[in-house]
């Protein structure tokens, strides 16, 4: 596309690409189904609201994508990555330029979110939990080290599903078939709603990492507030500086939900609180109390404490460890908590610098087990 006038690159698109139908639409962009002319191929085509406040972002997520593709190109790496496949510019009719980025399409089947609804009693079997992990910590991995980018969005939305060698019975058809419903569920024999996928079945699922919207580099944060509340980070709760470690803490959270069905935190405001507020008390409760040289290590400390350990709204919380969560509400068998444990708390440390690695998280015995 370099080089190319808008038009140009407008006419160029439009001869290439024909759209299928709309597949999605957020507050800052519309993904379509499209049909690439010339590879014979479906991809997805996700069109960037033309407005100027979101051309700097535009173009941000434009860098982070090419970047990753580079680097996916140079290191044979990244397989767990959305890949970006190519970009256009046009011009509007209200004259604003319009960007739009060409993704894989075999990776746009639904999203973690979608699977996760179809288990959210018991959560998902822990054989696939452990798989798509596996994949996710590989891709952050690469995102950090290779490409040094914060994803900084983190859940189950923002992992899609795919097959490999073929689409899983009904999972893509489902989501060509019904991009319009919110509803969708697998298909089992008989085609009754709600059945669950044979293990096999399950297990030929992989995931990928998609939407690099929220994106940042390590070293130039865009934004002081980052992530999805409740996979939001300590450290960007409290206005700390953050970096690749906040998207560890959101794996964390991530693995909690697929693992048991029900989110990690799932705060809520109050009367006379706020849900920030509520968030923190939660983290406490589980984690326990925050040590004083991070809860007062910014500005935002009259905002939740009014003394070390002590909430500023909140003075009646009920503490409650990871191990009893997992054994009273959630009814693990005493065997797989400690496992299971002992993997995710190390990526809840409250120190950002204690905090496990992807790669250290890949090397947790749990995984492979």
């Amino acid at each position: 596309t370099g080089g190319h006038h808008p038009t140009r690159e407008g006419e160029v698109f439009n001869t290439r690409y024909q759209a299928l139908r709309e597949l999605g639409c957020g507050a800052f962009a519309t993904v379509w189904l499209c049909q690439d002319m010339r590879r014979k191929k479906h991809v997805a085509v996700k069109v960037l609201k033309s407005r100027e406040s979101f051309a700097e972002a535009a173009q941000d997520e434009v860098a982070l994508l090419r970047c990753v593709s580079s680097m996916k190109k140079k290191d044979q790496a990244g397989e767990n990555i959305v890949c970006l496949l190519d970009d256009f510019r046009m011009i509007g009719e209200n004259g604003f330029h319009i960007l739009l980025l060409v993704l894989q399409l075999w990776v746009l089947g639904p999203s973690l979110r979608w699977l996760m609804g179809n288990y959210a009693a018991q959560g998902l079997p822990l054989p696939f939990v452990k798989k798509a992990l596996q994949q996710v910590l590989a891709g952050l991995h690469f995102l950090h080290r290779r490409c040094r980018i914060i994803h900084a969005d983190i859940k189950p939305e923002n992992v899609l599903l795919y097959g490999r060698d073929k689409s899983p019975r009904g999972l893509l058809q489902d989501t060509l078939d019904c991009s319009q419903r919110t509803d969708l569920r697998l298909k089992g024999p008989g085609d009754d709603p709600g059945n669950r996928l044979e293990e096999s079945d399950l297990m030929s699922i992989e995931v990928k990492i998609a939407d690099l919207g929220s994106a940042c580099w390590t070293y130039k944060p865009f934004s002081k507030e980052i992530q999805t509340q409740p996979y939001r980070a300590l450290e960007v709760l409290l206005g700390l500086d953050y970096g690749t470690p906040a998207d560890i803490w959101s794996t964390g959270c991530l693995a909690f939900e697929m693992a048991t069905g029900e989110r990690l935190f799932d705060p809520q405001p109050g009367k006379y609180f706020s849900r920030d507020d509520d968030h923190v008390a939660r983290i406490i409760e589980l984690l326990g109390r925050i040590p004083p040289h991070i809860a007062f290590s910014w500005n935002k400390l009259t905002t939740f404490f009014s003394r070390p350990g002590a909430l500023l709204r909140l003075s009646r919380l009920c503490p409650r460890s990871l191990h009893s969560v997992l054994l009273d509400r959630h009814r693990w068998a005493n065997q797989d908590v400690g496992p299971f444990a002992s993997f995710l708390l190390p990526a809840l440390q409250y120190a950002p610098q204690r905090r496990a690695t992807a790669a250290q998280c890949l090397r947790h015995a749990w995984l492979g087990a």
